[in-house]
């Protein structure tokens, strides 16, 4: 709780005079629809989670852990954003040489020995006084001015410190009405909390346009860049990267990205579909168990949902007559990968199943389903788009729910296994 004083004489409000404006309102149809057009970055995937480019007099906000990729997405933005347009690249957290030789990493390639050529139409400006950066910015005249972070920006006429409450809600309110009345679009990049939601007030997420977070494991190579908030586009398309030492490169079939280490024939191994927006990506999920030598066995989940997990060794101690209670079990989902959605519940319950039999899933098998509580498998939606990806990758057979509506028709080209309950679909997906 942050207090507040607000200067004002009850005098000033008190009166009945009109209050002037500027503002007038228009019929829809003598609003102009100009300056609509979308610009294109090259990043293909970062344009597609911005729903097909950069909207002009935007305000996004990109959050995400540190060490997780921000500045240096957003700085291979600008290097790319530059080739054609101004590009105003605000810090106030790094010194010039530091994003210097980021950039030098980032444009340097690794055959080359030519100099490094920068673009020329981007300023970097070392500053924390958002007056003062305002003040540049209108000078300088960019089409796109990005600022990392919005917790280090400070306004002088608040006396609270920067990354406070009060600042930076205000100095989001600011550069949202510098981006509306100057047809800029601005980036913001924020920091998060311990629990993984953006720092500062919750006005924050209301006054951008579009809230980007971008995640992953700082252990693993792979990012996902989705959408929180989008109202110029879809919130459902994702972004897959991968951190490499010449920054973020788009993985533009993260199915095999994400299936490339996967040994087959090997107990405790199982392949699943699940949906990022309108993207099907095939994800591995593996699962342990073993003999617990405490009085409670363990559960460890890593990627999936903890309690989806207990729900999906309660049906299968009791539905399957699996004799899981004196095991422990560990599931992870391969790549770093993070699964919410139930169609992953059957290839959870096919790996653990796997690893406490020792029998292996058969190698060109996918599994799409949603256990219940009674054992059953129940339908998940956009099935005929996870199936054309398997086929796609190779994969020749598929565990699916039993269709009590035929009203999706299922793709060719893949042999397709309709069960009912759990036990008729484990007991087809493990090798005898």
């Amino acid at each position: 709780m942050v207090e507040e004083v607000i200067q004002s004489s009850a005098e000033e409000r008190k009166g009945s005079a009109p209050i002037l404006t500027n503002s007038k309102p228009l019929k829809m149809d003598e609003i102009s629809a100009e300056n609509t057009q979308r610009w294109d970055v090259s990043i293909g995937e970062f344009s597609r989670v911005l729903g097909g480019g950069i909207v002009p007099g935007s305000i996004v906000l990109v959050g995400g852990d540190p060490g997780i990729g921000k500045s240096t997405l957003l700085l291979q933005v600008a290097l790319e954003f530059a080739r054609q347009r101004n590009v105003l690249y605000v810090s106030g957290e790094e010194s010039g040489q530091q994003i210097k030789m980021r950039a030098y990493r980032l444009l340097k390639k690794p055959s080359a020995e030519e100099t490094v050529q920068f673009p020329q139409h981007l300023y970097l400006l070392m500053e924390t006084d958002l007056d003062a950066i305002l003040a540049h910015a209108q000078h300088i005249a960019p089409q796109l001015l990005i600022v990392d972070s919005i917790q280090t920006m400070a306004m002088n006429a608040f006396t609270s410190s920067a990354g406070s409450v009060t600042q930076v809600r205000e100095c989001a309110s600011r550069l949202r009405e510098f981006a509306k009345a100057s047809g800029i679009t601005v980036f913001l990049i924020g920091h998060v909390t311990k629990e993984g939601m953006i720092a500062g007030p919750r006005v924050l997420e209301h006054i951008v346009d579009t809230v980007m977070q971008l995640e992953g494991d700082r252990f693993q190579s792979y990012r996902i860049l989705r959408t929180m908030k989008n109202r110029f586009g879809p919130t459902s398309e994702v972004g897959v990267f991968e951190m490499r030492e010449t920054g973020m490169v788009e993985v533009s079939n993260p199915s095999e990205a994400f299936l490339a280490e996967r040994m087959q024939n090997t107990p405790g191994s199982a392949v699943a579909v699940a949906m990022e927006g309108t993207r099907p990506l095939l994800i591995e999920i593996q699962g342990l168990t073993s003999t617990t030598n405490f009085g409670n066995p363990r559960r460890t989940s890593n990627g999936v949902d903890f309690n989806r997990l207990l729900l999906v060794i309660a049906v299968l101690t009791r539905r399957n007559r699996l004799k899981l209670y004196d095991q422990d079990v560990f599931v992870n989902v391969v790549g770093g990968f993070s699964v919410d959605e139930p169609a992953a519940d059957l290839a959870i319950s096919a790996a653990i199943a796997s690893s406490l039999l020792d029998k292996s899933v058969y190698p060109d098998m996918v599994l799409i389903g949603e256990v219940g509580l009674s054992g059953e498998l129940r339908w998940v939606s956009q099935m005929a788009a996870r199936l054309k990806e398997a086929a796609k990758m190779g994969f020749t057979k598929a565990i699916i729910p039993k269709r009590l509506r035929k009203g999706e028709s299922l793709p060719s080209g893949i042999e397709i296994i309709e069960a009912r309950s759990l036990r008729d679909a484990v007991q087809s997906a493990l090798i005898q």
